[in-house]
């Protein structure tokens, strides 16, 4: 009835978890969400302000399939001022989500039989995307001794592998990757003529450490598409407002999935998006410093009660080993069960059966409360 392709996919773990602890929070339970990586701050006013003023000036039709000129001019002068990546407008499409960007990029440039570096761990749908385009992951195994970093990407080339995919800040593990890893990477890329997808949604969202763009990278723009978005840093979730960046050649490929399949991107969300990128920033510097001060609650919390985690310079994630009391799918339901804790298990990202995801965005007290709920029930064990 469906194709091997679809069929050789799981739904995603972490959509999966967020449903479950959406029926029992429908039927009067107390559930603490962690397993879902959504900003729980509201979308800046003067952001929807600017929707609003869309929408009141008539922008709800069609736009070009590549976005409006207006909002593709602001995010190309963004990716060369901030990033360092020398692009016009031209290069850049948007997307209904950088999800849809990653699979636009996937299903362009790979082919069955095809495959794409991973560095394990890594987000749920990369894997996903790359079997429905028909290929397979290769996946490159990072510890946590050495901060999840990947090292000796060369090995894992073979004579199929087309494409390394690339998550700084990382989710699952928030590492972030410098200038040295970058370089490393880049060499492989060029030595072995292999395409790069850099997927840089969580630049903002980074403590203590600098942001680097694998595509400023010698010899790498030509090969890296760079994908990015709205959801995290301007918390847009549900605006599905995202884009990438790529060479002139490969963007009049990729928009002909992107055309056949979404069209465009909505409209009065794209002129949104050109507030959220030209006003102050101020917002995404409070939001970045809230997240601190919970990751830094977090984390002292987890490693509190046995839970050995090390703290991540980006994003907002801790992925936090539980092997001192099971297997991360065991830890994950008994949290959720008896601790009204939702949590992705560590099995979603890769082989990292032993470790849990927790997402840190939801409020200090939310935080304090879901420790002491997990406390209890692990004790119970």
């Amino acid at each position: 009835m469906v194709s091997r392709r679809v069929g050789s996919v799981s739904e995603s773990a972490t959509l999966h978890i967020t449903e479950i602890a959406n029926k029992l929070r429908q039927s009067g339970v107390d559930v603490i969400n962690f397993s879902l990586g959504e900003p729980d701050f509201n979308t800046p006013p003067h952001i929807c302000k600017a929707a609003k003023n869309a929408l009141d000036a008539g922008e709800t039709h069609y736009t070009p399939a590549a976005g409006i000129l207006g909002l593709r001019k602001v995010i190309a002068g963004k990716i060369v001022s901030e990033n360092h990546i020398q692009i016009e407008p031209s290069n850049v499409v948007v997307t209904p989500g950088a999800k849809q960007a990653i699979f636009e990029t996937l299903f362009t440039v790979l082919d069955s039989g095809d495959e794409a570096i991973l560095f394990d761990p890594a987000w749920v749908s990369y894997d996903a995307c790359v079997r429905l385009a028909g290929a397979r992951s290769a996946w490159l195994p990072t510890n946590a001794s050495d901060g999840f970093i990947p090292e000796n990407i060369s090995e894992y080339v073979s004579p199929k592998t087309r494409l390394i995919i690339v998550n700084t800040p990382c989710n699952p593990t928030g590492a972030v990757y410098d200038k040295k890893v970058l370089s490393e990477i880049a060499d492989v890329a060029i030595d072995h003529n292999l395409l790069v997808l850099s997927d840089e949604i969580y630049e903002k969202i980074i403590y203590n450490k600098k942001h680097e763009s694998l595509a400023s990278f010698p010899g790498m723009k030509e090969r890296t598409i760079t994908i990015n978005g709205f959801s995290k840093a301007y918390a847009m979730t549900g605006w599905r407002l995202g884009y990438l960046a790529a060479p002139t050649e490969l963007v009049k490929q990729i928009l002909k999935v992107h055309s056949h399949s979404v069209s465009s991107a909505t409209s009065f969300a794209q002129h949104a998006g050109i507030i959220a990128l030209t006003a102050d920033q101020q917002c995404v510097s409070d939001m970045t410093a809230e997240f601190k001060i919970r990751r830094d609650l977090l984390i002292k919390g987890l490693n509190k009660i046995g839970l050995k985690t090390s703290t991540p310079d980006g994003a907002f994630y801790a992925f936090a080993s539980v092997s001192e009391y099971g297997s991360g799918d065991e830890i994950a339901e008994l949290l959720l069960t008896q601790a009204h804790v939702a949590v992705a298990p560590g099995s979603a990202f890769g082989s990292r059966k032993d470790y849990i995801r927790i997402s840190y965005a939801t409020s200090q007290e939310r935080i304090k409360e879901a420790l002491l709920r997990m406390e209890k029930a692990l004790l119970s064990k």
